[in-house]
This record gives structure tokens, C-alpha cells and sequence, in this order.
């Protein structure tokens, strides 16, 4: 078998797809499989009773938006006795930040792969702090989600359709040379995409009170990209996916419990080790005791190339996730290691336009021993607090060692 022959299609599959953002739509409408009993979570799959704080929060705040309870005893009958299932984001072609919960009523984007054909979806991101993705879900945060459903959703729909589309790869390789990295630090992103916006909110808005509002909700946000982000890495990552023999990594997904990847050349298992606990800077008063263990979809933005892969990219990410600008220089340095490739649109001014690094190799990563580096936020280990800071984690080299004996197993080498 031809290894790397099957690893080159797969990485030039994840270069080549063009992730366009078309439109936005009810998750129950727009999102495969997705059902009015469903929440898709991130993450590799997960049970309530395994489920982190941050987890049981983000679930149960989604319940409480849907109108199905009013506290976290509801929602624990609820998911306990199934009558509300609990599924991966990444089993229904999305990606949720941190908890990810997604459920039936919420808006998403819509984001299409117009190389391959594929889509991939993602929820609307609510900023920093006390919210749902961090497992927040007081009366606060619901009316944050009520206005993003009920006036802000409606203008974003409208103000893409009427853009004809917007190239999120493009805004990417523009953002990675305005200093950020796609992960933690959107700032240039989100002023991008704004930038593309603006004046299609300003034109389908009745109200100028109503667009104004929306244009400062997402220019205050430097998330506001993150999760459109997300999905175009998903659809880059899914049309490498499926390849027999390959051995990059597809997909890489935590849930505040487990820490999860998936392979190219071994169909849809997962692979799954504890999460670790990102060791970074915190907001004032909290610490590591605090901390819940790592979570969230995002880590598709480093399976796809970018986040703690273009650090070198970002070096001022350091002053929110800890380090030097030289230690964001030595975390892309160190991710050429276990790279099969280099990306061709994502490009390093700092390193003389280099690319980064693109295409986990399970064999690299068991050679070397050289784990994929992540930038994240924390969330507070308890239900309702939300984010406490931000950092760096690796996942655990066991699920590399156990994915690199599966694929021995299955190819009989």
C-alpha cells in the first residue's frame, strides 16, 4: 500500500477546497439528521452521566431556549430518560466551539465546499465570557440567545444571500497575515468579515436602529468569525476524510471529557483518551483549580491547519493563551514535524510566506513524539460560570498510538 500517496490526496483535498459561506438556516432545517428531540454536542460522543459541568450547562441552557425546562434537574430527566438525545456535531457535518451544543431552533451558517461539494455547519458565537458554549445559562445569557435568534439571525440571512456569498478561505489567508492565527485570536478575521457584511446589513435592514445594533454586536465581537471559521475548516477536513490508507487525522474534537481524533483511512471511529486540563493565563480570581479539562470542536482549525499551527502567524495570540512570541514561533516550527504537508493558500509573512503546516500524520506523530499543539479557552469546571480564561493543551499521545494499531490491524501491515 501506498501510504503516502493516499496522504498526498488527502492533504491536497484539505488545500484545495474552497469553504464559501452561503447562507444561514434553522439547524432543524439545514442540518443532516438533525431532529426536534437532538442536541449535537462537541466532541467525541458523550453520555450525562460523563458529562463535565460545562457540558451539563450548555445542555441544559439549549433546553431551557427550546422551552423544554426551566433548571438542570429538567434537563437531566430529560436527556436520562431519552426523551432528548445527545449527539456529536461532527456526526451531522458540524462543529460547535467549547460545549458546542446546537440545537433544533438555533441558527446556523451554512458553509459550502465549492471545490468538492461538501457543507459543513456551525451556530452564531456569543462572545466572551458568561455563555452558553462555556456552559452559562442564567436569564442573561438567554436573552443573548433570544436577541441573536430573533433579530440578528433574520438580518445575517438576508445580508449573506444578498453578498452572493462569502469566501471564508480568502479571509483566511488575508487574516493570517494581519496577525491572526484563526483560533483564538480573530481580531483581523472578524473586522474582515464585518467588512464584508456591513454593507448588505446596511441594505436589507427595514430598521436602522436594528442594523446598527447588529453591526455593533459583531464588531465587538472578535469571535464574531470563529465559528463560520470552524465550519469552512470542517468542510476541508471532510473532503480528506474517507481515503483508504491514509493516515492523517481528519478529525480532532473534544467534550470536556474525552479528547477524540478521527483518521482519514479508518472510516468513522473514534479514538479517545481523557482530556487534559489547558495550562494558560486565567481571568482574575480563578486559577487551574477551577479549570475544567479541554473542550470543544475548535481543534479543527488546528486539523486543518491553522490555530496553534500558525502561531508563528499571531505572535501577539501570546498575551491571551501565555508564552513568548518566540514560543509561538517554536509551536509552528515543531508542527512542520508531523506534517505531511505545507498549505499553499495559509501562508507566514514572519517565516517568508511559508506554509503551515497541514495534514496530521498518525505516523509522525507516534515517531516523533511530537503531540498537535492547541491554543484554547477554559471553562470553568461548574455548570453556569462560563469562560475563565485561555491556553495551550496537547492532546493525549495514547489515542495516536491506539488509531496507528487500528490501521495496522486493518491493513495487515
Amino acid at each position: 500500500m501506498d501510504i503516502d500517496k493516499a496522504n498526498k490526496e488527502a492533504t491536497e483535498k484539505m488545500i484545495e477546497a474552497r469553504a464559501v459561506l452561503v447562507g444561514l438556516g434553522k439547524a432543524k432545517d439545514v442540518i443532516p439528521g438533525m431532529r426536534e428531540n437532538l442536541l449535537l454536542h462537541a466532541g467525541p460522543p458523550i453520555t450525562w452521566e460523563r458529562a463535565s459541568g460545562p457540558m451539563r450547562g450548555a445542555i441544559t441552557g439549549a433546553l431551557i431556549f427550546e422551552g423544554k425546562v426551566r433548571d438542570e434537574d429538567g434537563a437531566r430527566a430529560l436527556v436520562e430518560n431519552g426523551e432528548i438525545e445527545l449527539e456529536p456535531c461532527h456526526h451531522h457535518q458540524s462543529v460547535g466551539p467549547m460545549a458546542g451544543v446546537t440545537s433544533p431552533s438555533m441558527s446556523v451558517y451554512i458553509i459550502e465546499n465549492e471545490t468538492h461539494g461538501n457543507r459543513a455547519f456551525s451556530n452564531l458565537n456569543e462572545g466572551y465570557g458568561k455563555v452558553l458554549r462555556y456552559g452559562a445559562y442564567d436569564s442573561e445569557v438567554q436573552e443573548r440567545l433570544r436577541w441573536m435568534e430573533e433579530v440578528m439571525g433574520p438580518v445575517l440571512k438576508d445580508a449573506i444571500e444578498a453578498s452572493g456569498g462569502i469566501d471564508i478561505k480568502a479571509l483566511l489567508s488575508e487574516a493570517l497575515h494581519m496577525g491572526d492565527e484563526g483560533h483564538n485570536r480573530n481580531k483581523a478575521g472578524s473586522i474582515l468579515y464585518l467588512k464584508a457584511l456591513a454593507p448588505h446589513i446596511a441594505r436589507v435592514s427595514k430598521d436602522s436602529a436594528v442594523a446598527a445594533q447588529v453591526l455593533q454586536a459583531i464588531g465587538d465581537n472578535a469571535l464574531s468569525v470563529l465559528n463560520p471559521v470552524m465550519a469552512a475548516c470542517k468542510v476541508m477536513a471532510d473532503a480528506a476524510h474517507g481515503i483508504a490508507g491514509s493516515t492523517i487525522v481528519t478529525t480532532m474534537a473534544r467534550n470536556g471529557t474525552d479528547f477524540g481524533i478521527r483518521v482519514s483511512g479508518l472510516d468513522d471511529q473514534w479514538f479517545t483518551a481523557p482530556a487534559q486540563i489547558p495550562k494558560g493565563l486565567y481571568f482574575p480570581g480563578y486559577a487551574d483549580e477551577h479549570a475544567n479539562a479541554d473542550i470543544g470542536d475548535s481543534t479543527i482549525t488546528e486539523t486543518a491547519g491553522i490555530g496553534g499551527f500558525a502561531m508563528a502567524a499571531a505572535p501577539a495570540i501570546v498575551t491571551f493563551v501565555s508564552g513568548t512570541p518566540k514560543d509561538a514561533t517554536n509551536a509552528t516550527m515543531e508542527m512542520y514535524e508531523i506534517a505531511f504537508s505545507e498549505h499553499r493558500a495559509f501562508t507566514i509573512p514572519s517565516m517568508s510566506f511559508r506554509g503551515t503546516p497541514i495534514g496530521i500524520d498518525l505516523r509522525k506523530v507516534v515517531e516523533t513524539g511530537i503531540t498537535p499543539r492547541v491554543n484554547t479557552g477554559i471553562a470553568h469546571k461548574e455548570a453556569g460560570v462560563g469562560q475563565i480564561g485561555a491556553g495551550l493543551v496537547r492532546p493525549p499521545m495514547e489515542i495516536f498510538e491506539s488509531a496507528l494499531v487500528a490501521y495496522a490491524e486493518k491493513y495487515d501491515i
